[in-house]
């Protein structure tokens, strides 16, 4: 018994750490999401309060600063902290050693450097094939060349799957948020439709006593309480609720979806025009010179809601995909492995955020510090063809979201 207890003493001392190193790496997750929309907030707040002492502080060098220390940090959870937690969790020690924390410590640490090796190797390979100035570069030069080459590979990764995510998850966006609103039905009384449903709750508890279909009971027993918790819902609901809280957001979604194109497609049109208009790093902001919008501050602050827009919109797409829907957090029921790729994923995708902005052309925000440094940024058929991409499918999404759902109104409310 003692041995059990000192086994489950040490499970737990290893999944709070393995936590802690998770929360850390979503506070970074969360930084990267702040990163762009608090600079242009930044600019505008300087652009009102010129001469302002109490903002005096806030410069292009602390942006700067912060916009580094996010990419130390993620590049710190990435590459070290995410794989050690997952090979803690995983440890026992090395045969003949002594069992305890330490000896997992042990063993997750030589598994990383192993790890990092193998990575390492894998980077001096392609960084050799495709260019021959990286291959002369020593270890020394781990830091300066080797490490940024390795995180402009993780940002392209992620600049992919936000392509593949978020017209996905723009669409998507439509049915999500009508299942959290009361949703209005054309030509319905919503008496009448309460009084039907009440006879079908009749209808299946009468269904349910008989003997022959004891097997179906629970899913009847579900079908019932939904219907009940529905309808009952759509009653309380206030006739402002009911008929326009949903077509209000509604609208405001597509409104939203419709702008994000229509920036990207004027963004095409400059990237043929002028080549100002593509994605490159600066090493000053100059902030509080001029605003990064050709609207203002009401320019700005749209560029931020489009912003927060496409990070939920990819996260929504992300997990209703069919190739990550095994990461979906269960309350109660998600394992350590699994939260700690749930960190993994939310990472690479909120720190190729500010890279995924700035391409498409939501902003005019040039990237600071390491994230303008990555070498596919100043291909111009590679950011052409991905702004090309991304109007194509999200229009097409958003067309087949749209017109399926109003035929889908139109045939129950007339059919």
């Amino acid at each position: 018994s003692v041995s059990f207890l000192s086994d489950d003493t040490e499970d737990a001392t290893v999944n709070k750490i393995a936590l802690w190193l998770c929360t850390f790496t979503l506070s970074v997750a969360v930084c990267a999401v702040l990163l762009l929309p608090m600079s242009i907030l930044s600019n505008e707040v300087l652009l009102t309060f010129p001469q302002s002492y109490y903002m005096q502080w806030l410069n292009g060098s602390l942006i700067r600063g912060l916009w580094n220390l996010v990419f130390l940090f993620s590049n710190l959870s990435l590459v070290f902290l995410m794989p050690f937690a997952y090979f803690f969790t995983e440890s026992e020690g090395f045969a003949g050693s002594k069992k305890g924390v330490m000896a997992r410590v042990y063993e997750a640490v030589v598994l990383l450097l192993l790890l990092a090796l193998l990575v390492l190797g894998i980077v001096w390979v392609a960084s050799a094939l495709l260019h021959d100035n990286m291959a002369r570069k020593s270890l020394y030069d781990l830091w300066e060349y080797y490490l940024p080459y390795l995180y402009s590979g993780i940002s392209l990764f992620g600049v992919l799957l936000l392509l593949l995510c978020t017209p996905f998850g723009l669409s998507r966006m439509f049915s999500v948020t009508g299942s959290l609103l009361v949703k209005p039905r054309l030509l319905e009384d919503v008496e009448d439709t309460l009084s039907c449903t009440t006879f079908e709750e009749d209808s299946l508890s009468r269904k349910l006593n008989c003997k022959w279909v004891t097997a179906l009971a629970p899913t009847g027993r579900f079908l019932m309480i939904h219907l009940r918790v529905t309808e009952e819902a759509r009653t309380k609901a206030s006739p402002w609720q009911r008929n326009l809280g949903y077509p209000l957001a509604m609208l405001m979604l597509l409104a939203l979806t419709v702008m994000c194109v229509l920036m990207v497609c004027f963004n095409v049109l400059e990237l043929l025009l002028d080549e100002t208009a593509m994605p490159r790093g600066m090493e000053d902001p100059h902030l509080g010179m001029a605003s990064f919008s050709m609207f203002g501050s009401l320019g700005a602050a749209v560029q931020v809601v489009l912003i927060f827009y496409l990070m939920v919109s990819s996260v929504v797409g992300f997990y209703s995909s069919p190739l990550f829907t095994t990461l979906l957090p269960r309350a109660q029921d998600t394992n350590l492995t699994q939260i700690i790729a749930n960190c993994v994923s939310l990472l690479i995708l909120s720190s190729a955020l500010p890279v995924f902005s700035r391409t498409l052309g939501i902003t005019r925000f040039d990237l600071l510090g390491d994230f303008g440094r990555y070498n596919w940024l100043g291909n111009f058929y590679i950011v052409f063809m991905y702004n090309m991409l991304f109007a194509g499918l999200t229009s097409a999404s958003l067309i087949k979201t749209v017109t399926w759902a109003v035929q889908r109104e139109l045939i129950r409310a007339f059919g």
